[in-house]
């Protein structure tokens, strides 16, 4: 499995609806036209700054960037890639064919979040919902000349019809942090706005994946583990806490205290989403580089305080939203090409889970067609001291904070 994954060291550059998005696209596998693929064992740079991918394409229909942009671009290219004697394939572009459906859509999250997933070729509709103010967000992101259709819905009446026959299902609805507020005080507010939303996903897209934003996430999923499973339709193979911002920050920080090339850089995540149950394991730093005891403490710190510093840098006008929707559309990209079918898709998530005696946990996974195929338990294998200790003492919290959430769903069945 980690010589699969250790498979991304070749970089890319994507070029059109996924310029900004997560890494390497399955693009073979459906029909397609209208662009330029090639295959080349040379590094390039990478446009997205993520993952890696041995290709290079240009598109010239549906570009993010436009016909002549495109063009320009790949005439700019062409000469060195011909030097290399590679081979052109014509005429190629994936065929948009999932729906997706952000539910808290005219939120801080939920905005910047629809806008990057429209960039996504592999999208073919985008269902936008939210309480109110979602006509304006659905009309403005619709100008935009990518594939696929945008649609709004607003309030709890029009919410069935925003889920049906939707592939992904993504969550960011809730109230923000705001200075002083930990993630435990969203908890009444944000468990009843999930616990609602979940419900109706179970009767209307239950074969879904559904992605949880909403905070706090080592609550709000266990929460929406039993809704599901009140209805009958739990698969925990598609149930998933995002927690990929904790890795986005975690590979930027240590690409800047190292002086590395972020592309190259992956630093696993695991435990929770909040606090001391975040924990980096920079002892397993792709590529491989050493930390003081000082560097680990401060990076480790940073790493579990990345919300907090965004919230105080914005002094009451909100929390990570910005961040939080591009790391949300990377694991909505990663999402989409393994139920296209890439077999070599892996993220840090939090979901049930046996690596531990805790019935979730953030690790890394393999993803597939339906969901969760595989757990990366080797990487919770030979870790340092300093990690074995953080690991032993974020589990009190995330086993509190996951009992919070279940006893909260549990309550609720008993009241209604």
């Amino acid at each position: 499995m980690e010589s699969e994954m250790a498979a991304t060291s070749a970089t890319s550059l994507s070029i059109g609806a996924t310029a900004s998005l997560n890494t390497k696209l399955n693009l073979f596998s459906q029909s397609k036209s209208n662009s330029l693929r090639i295959n080349s064992q040379e590094k390039l740079q990478s446009f997205c700054g993520l993952k890696a991918d041995s290709s290079l394409r240009c598109d010239s229909e549906s570009s993010f960037l436009g016909k002549q942009s495109s063009a320009a671009l790949w005439r700019h290219l062409a000469p060195s890639v011909q030097r290399a004697n590679l081979n052109l394939c014509k005429n190629l572009q994936p065929q948009a064919s999932y729906k997706v459906a952000v539910l808290g859509a005219a939120g801080g999250i939920g905005q910047p979040l629809a806008l990057l997933i429209k960039m996504s070729p592999l999208v073919a509709t985008l269902n936008l919902y939210d309480i109110a103010n979602v006509k304006g967000v659905a009309a403005d992101i619709s100008h935009c000349n990518t594939p696929s259709k945008v649609q709004d819905f607003t309030g709890p009446s029009e919410l069935a019809n925003a889920l049906k026959g939707v592939d992904v299902v993504v969550i960011p609805a809730g109230v923000p942090r705001k200075p002083g507020m930990t993630r435990d005080d969203l908890f009444n507010i944000n468990a009843g706005i999930v616990k609602s939303l979940v419900e109706a996903v179970a009767d209307n897209c239950p074969d879904a994946f559904i992605h949880i934003i909403s905070n706090p996430v080592n609550s709000t999923v266990p929460i929406a583990a039993e809704v599901l499973k009140q209805k009958g339709v739990y698969d925990p193979k598609k149930l998933f806490g995002v927690t990929t911002l904790d890795v986005v920050r975690a590979n930027t920080f240590v690409a800047e205290k190292k002086n590395l090339k972020l592309i190259d850089v992956d630093v696993p995540v695991v435990g929770g989403h909040a606090g001391i149950t975040i924990l980096p394991l920079l002892s397993k730093t792709r590529p491989s580089v050493s930390f003081t005891d000082e560097q680990i403490q401060e990076l480790t710190i940073r790493i579990q305080n990345g919300g907090t510093e965004v919230v105080e840098a914005k002094a009451g006008a909100g929390s990570a939203t910005l961040s939080m929707a591009y790391a949300a559309a990377r694991f909505v990209e990663s999402s989409l090409r393994a139920l296209d079918g890439d077999s070599d898709v892996y993220e840090c998530t939090f979901v049930q889970s046996d690596l531990t005696e805790l019935p979730f946990f953030a690790s890394r996974v393999k993803l597939g067609r339906k969901g969760v195929e595989a757990f990366v338990s080797s990487e919770l294998l030979g870790l340092s001291e300093y990690e074995q200790k953080a690991l032993e003492a974020l589990k009190p919290e995330l086993k509190a904070s996951i009992e919070k959430g279940i006893a909260f769903a549990q309550k609720q069945v008993v009241t209604a």
